[in-house]
């Protein structure tokens, strides 16, 4: 199978409201997929119902290929905005609690997590309650007994709460080493530079219902509108401009004087990229030329708010 999970038409209600609409989502094999919505779009729902810890209404889910059942928690890793760890356990002992359940045995369990206390330098927290850690030190004990089960797919839900820059890096480091080893990552996120930087797919739920998906590249190419940032030494900014309104919208411009660059945004419309440049080499020495390409956070806001 060349998908690790397939989400066909799933409906959650809860009462009268709807929170699913039919939404169906398909993460590949080794990627890393940005589930993305602003707040009440339907993500944790569909978050929760993947991890078995609410049934959908309607609609189907598939693991690897199977219909997704409880066997499936073995191979899930889970992330959750609000972390979950008992206060007053000692940090080692609740671990090893936790891996068990994933299906680890002990020897396994404490062989794995050797490593992992090693590699973020925590072994002295082994004895200590989770109460007397840190939010950040706490977060670094909930991604370990999330990964270290070595879960095919891994749901990790605003990953980076909590953690200064300097951790929040490293946790981004250990995300796209466990990806590069061959597990498939759900990301959900609101920090757009983290989605630009880390995911290859994209998925944009809103209101209940998927509004985008398909590869980040393919997206942006999609949402583009053949605009193009230019920079151009003239010593006739009028003659420039009166060439340039004549075919293409001439947007945002910046200009100080003749030994600055005249800066432009300009619109294509029906014309193309060798006209533009054409006019411009006529008209001056062009600094700057490149096609403005929308993030992921212009995509966004441009989806929701239409």
């Amino acid at each position: 199978m060349s998908n690790i999970l397939e989400v066909k038409k799933v409906v959650k209600r809860y009462g009268d409201y709807t929170a699913l609409n039919e939404v169906s989502i398909t993460v590949p094999k080794g990627s890393i997929y940005g589930l993305l919505g602003p707040n009440g779009a339907g993500k944790t729902s569909l978050i929760r119902i993947i991890n078995q810890i609410t049934l959908p209404d309607g609609g189907e889910i598939l693991l690897d290929g199977e219909k997704l059942s409880p066997k499936h928690v073995q191979s899930i890793g889970y992330l959750p905005e609000e972390r979950g760890l008992y206060k007053s356990m000692k940090v080692g002992e609740q671990c090893l609690y936790l891996a068990q359940m994933k299906g680890l045995s002990k020897s396994e369990a404490k062989k794995q997590l050797d490593y992992w206390f090693e590699k973020f330098e925590i072994q002295s927290w082994w004895n200590k309650k989770i109460e007397e850690l840190s939010k950040g030190m706490a977060q670094k004990i909930q991604f370990v007994v999330t990964v270290l089960h070595k879960p095919k797919l891994l749901i990790l839900d605003e990953p980076f709460s909590g953690f200064d820059p300097v951790n929040a890096n490293l946790i981004k480091d250990e995300i796209i080493e466990l990806n590069r080893q061959g597990t498939s990552v759900i990301f959900s996120t609101h920090r757009m530079e983290s989605v630009e930087e880390m995911c290859d797919y994209i998925g944009l739920i809103h209101k209940s219902n998927k509004l985008i998906e398909g590869k980040l590249n393919d997206v942006k190419r999609e949402y583009r509108s053949n605009t193009f940032e230019v920079g151009i030494l003239t010593s006739n900014v009028e003659g420039l401009m009166y060439d340039l309104t004549q075919k293409f919208t001439v947007g945002q411009a910046n200009f100080k004087s003749l030994n600055e660059d005249l800066k432009l945004e300009i619109q294509l419309g029906n014309a193309t990229s060798n006209e533009l440049l054409h006019i411009l080499t006529q008209r001056g020495q062009v600094t700057h030329f490149v096609e403005k390409i929308p993030s992921v956070n212009d995509i966004f806001i441009q989806t929701v708010s239409r």
